[in-house]
């Protein structure tokens, strides 16, 4: 996302959508990648409370967030697009508000990584996950990237 400054992150969040809804996929492609053709897409404001209910000291990754909207909506798979940008729109809201913090920091990208789109980047989500007592490494000489390290024995699980 570019020019955040200028956006209204809890507006965005709040929008009224033609969500929830389950798509039928019909590109092969598609559905052999995801195993099926029923694709679920969950409002911006679904993300955000499903971030709000990880703990401190806990992570979770979007892949598992989008693994438990399908299986709760009765779907093949989540779609991974909107999930990405929801998440992101969700942190950014939570960065604009004065009270009701969503714990963005501790949902994290696929493998455990870091999300440089979260407000200020990867350094400020590294700083509150060490804060909570994670270790981050980093992974790559060119391109570098952080990771929770051993994320999964830290990992939130969606009843």
């Amino acid at each position: 996302m570019a020019n955040e400054d200028k956006k209204d992150f809890n507006a965005m969040l709040h929008k009224d959508t033609d969500m929830p809804k389950v798509q039928i996929v019909t590109d092969q492609a598609t559905i052999k990648k995801y195993g099926g053709e029923r694709m679920y897409f969950a409002p911006p404001i679904t993300y955000d409370e499903i971030m709000k209910t990880i703990p401190y000291g806990k992570v979770i990754t979007v892949g598992t967030i989008r693994e438990y909207l399908a299986k709760k909506n009765h779907a093949d798979f989540t779609d991974p697009i909107t999930a990405g940008i929801f998440v992101s729109i969700a942190a950014w809201a939570s960065h604009q508000r004065s009270e009701d913090e969503t714990p963005y920091w501790r949902t994290l990208k696929a493998n455990g990584e870091l999300n440089a789109k979260y407000p200020g980047g990867i350094e400020a989500q590294k700083v509150k996950l060490e804060a909570e007592g994670h270790t981050i490494i980093q992974k790559g000489r060119k391109n570098i990237r952080y990771f929770v390290k051993a994320y999964e024995t830290v990992l939130f699980e969606l009843e």
